[in-house]
């Protein structure tokens, strides 16, 4: 019955809009017989339907959907009607007597929405047109067969937690592949099947909106909103499809971190060394990334001056670690406030902070088996040279901190004292001279000294002794070099020849004062002037040269100003010689044995007073 309605419906639409094609006037020849004058006259008009076919109609049979009819058919027969163009013999045919229109076959709008055909009329003997050819379309009329569709679903959408209402979130679209300019069936509107009351959106345009304030990521990351697009604008009979849309909840600094526990107690061995990791805290922080990064820090004295804290590198973490060297004997506990602090805040969620939290920390300190402890780091002791052995040089002492009564044993290592030049008491640690020292030989000593616990000899320790050779007065003074050297047989009286150095293997001080004295004799035909530093001029003396001799052995003697007074003599050797008016040397004599005649009575008397002074000492 409906099938038979749509043919009534298409017929009449068809004849409703019947119409005349007006014919451009024109000349029409043509005879029955042999050719001739032509017989003129007008053409006349077609006369024919607007065709229409309702897309995806089906039949038992060709449907017809319309009639073409020429005026110059009079209805005797002799008029053919013929279709071509598209789909024409396949798709649409033609019944050449009457010029009934049927389609064949069911036709969709969507793939083709018209169709442009030619109709002609000729004579049915000849073939011989009478009316020139008419273009005419036939329409396929749309029906809602398509539901909605989302090409770019299903969606997925980020909006930051805690938004306000209304924020935009992402838009949807769908599309009705039904015609547009054909009633309802392409009009959409938009509806949230599933998501609610979390979002909404625009029935026009397919934005999809947050519907509530303050949804927390912490609560729920995740939601699945359905969203339907519905055509003929929504009402009953539209035809829908849906698509998904998940969305997820980016995360924001609205969360300020907390300590899961009030107190936390940890234990460190006191020979843990600087840097040493003592425990970790962690204040928790539901946020993601950088909004849960933390710092950590030390709020009381007492804690920061043991113990330092820091960020690990994830940022989440504080790791405690010993600052100082730790002391079981002398504290034996640390309590202090450890704070955690949120590094990056949002200003607009200032609300809902402070972003930082405190918690309380207590450190032991545990006992641990040390060795013995000197009470300095280092010893600098001092003993006289040339002393007897056993001398008594200094003493070093160290303790168990674990056990002051614990006994200690010292000993020196005997590859810082090769020479064994020293001892020491096992007991109680004094040190004592092994041999005589020499302070020319050797001023400092440096030994290590080894305390070690006499009930666990794997407990010992170490200590530098300095021992400094104290200097006495045990050197006589000599010449720093023997010295020979000449006078020119025209040298002048009074004249420099030659100063003299001495020196004093003792430590310079009053010890070292040296004086030097030649011939005290005044007829001595040398003179030697003392500088008082430690040097002595040697001059002729304010008289004539003296004749050309064989060398001159002038006696020196020299003396400190230590208690005692230690002297020497030395002997100075100087030729005459003959000299070139520049001064240099032309020739001497060959060298002489020391002979009474260069020395006067009195320098011989000096000579063999300064012998007997050195005997008697």
């Amino acid at each position: 019955m409906w099938g038979l309605v749509r043919l009534l419906l298409t017929w009449l639409g068809g004849w409703s809009c019947m119409g005349r094609l007006a014919a451009p006037a024109q000349a029409w020849a043509g005879s029955r017989g042999a050719p001739g004058p032509a017989l003129l006259r007008t053409r006349r008009s077609w006369v024919w339907n607007q065709f229409f076919v309702i897309e995806e109609y089906a039949g038992p049979e060709p449907v017809l959907i319309g009639k073409l009819h020429s005026d110059v058919d009079r209805g005797e027969g002799r008029t053919k009607y013929l279709l071509t163009g598209e789909g024409a013999g396949t798709v649409f045919v033609i019944d050449e007597a009457t010029g009934n229109i049927h389609v064949t076959k069911s036709l969709d709008r969507e793939e083709k929405a018209q169709y442009v055909l030619l109709a002609q009329a000729v004579d049915r003997a000849s073939n011989r047109p009478l009316e020139p050819p008419s273009e005419f379309i036939i329409k396929v009329q749309d029906i809602n067969d398509n539901p909605p569709i989302f090409p770019l679903g299903p969606y997925h959408a980020t909006v930051p937690e805690m938004s306000n209402v209304g924020t935009s979130v992402i838009q949807v679209t769908a599309h009705d592949a039904d015609d547009p300019s054909y009633g309802n069936s392409a009009k959409l509107v938009y509806t949230v099947l599933d998501g609610l009351p979390f979002f909404s959106v625009d029935p026009q345009t397919g934005v999809v909106r947050t519907a509530i304030p303050n949804m927390d990521r912490e609560t729920q990351e995740e939601f699945l909103v359905v969203i339907q697009a519905k055509d003929m604008g929504g009402h009953m009979g539209g035809l829908s499809g849906s698509t998904t849309v998940t969305v997820t909840l980016s995360d924001v600094n609205d969360n300020p971190p907390k300590f899961p526990q009030s107190l936390y107690q940890f234990s460190v061995v006191e020979t843990a060394g600087p840097g040493t990791l003592v425990g970790r805290l962690r204040a928790q922080d539901p946020d993601l990334g950088d909004n849960a990064l933390m710092a950590y820090s030390i709020l009381d004295g007492e804690g920061s001056e043991a113990f330092s804290i820091s960020t690990d590198a994830r940022g989440r973490d504080g790791l405690l670690t010993v600052r100082k060297p730790l002391d079981f004997e002398t504290r034996r506990s640390y309590s202090f406030r450890v704070e955690a602090t949120n590094t990056l805040i949002d200003p607009a969620y200032l609300r809902r902070g402070p972003f930082k939290d405190v918690a309380s920390v207590r450190v032991a300190v545990q006992d641990a088996p040390e060795p013995p402890a000197f009470t300095q780091a280092a010893y600098i002791l001092a003993v006289p040279e040339n002393k007897s052995p056993g001398t008594l040089v200094g003493q070093v002492s160290a303790a168990d901190l674990d056990s002051q009564a614990s006994p200690i044993r010292y000993s020196i290592l005997p590859d810082t004292d090769p020479e064994h030049c020293f001892s020491i008491e096992p007991e109680d640690g004094t040190i004592r001279t092994a041999v005589p020292l020499d302070r020319e030989a050797r001023v400092w000593h440096n030994l290590t000294v080894l305390a070690t616990e006499v009930d666990s000899s794997a407990q010992a320790s170490r200590v530098q002794v300095a021992i400094q050779t104290l200097d006495e007065n045990d050197n006589a003074p000599q010449l720093a070099e023997p010295y020979d050297t000449f006078v020119c047989e025209s040298a002048a009286p009074g004249q420099l020849i030659q100063v003299l150095r001495a020196l004093d293997r003792d430590e310079v001080g009053n010890n070292s004062r040296i004086s030097l004295q030649g011939p005290l004799d005044p007829d001595a035909n040398f003179t030697v002037r003392d500088n008082r530093d430690g040097s002595a001029s040697l001059l002729l003396p304010s008289r004539p040269a003296p004749p050309r001799q064989a060398p001159y052995l002038v006696p020196i003697e020299l003396w400190d100003w230590g208690q005692p007074a230690l002297r020497s003599t030395a002997t100075v050797t100087v030729s005459v010689c003959r000299c070139r008016p520049d001064g240099s040397v032309a020739s001497c004599r060959p060298e002489a044995q020391l002979s009474p005649a260069g020395l006067s009575t009195g320098a011989l008397l000096a000579i063999i007073t300064c012998v007997g002074t050195l005997l008697a000492i």
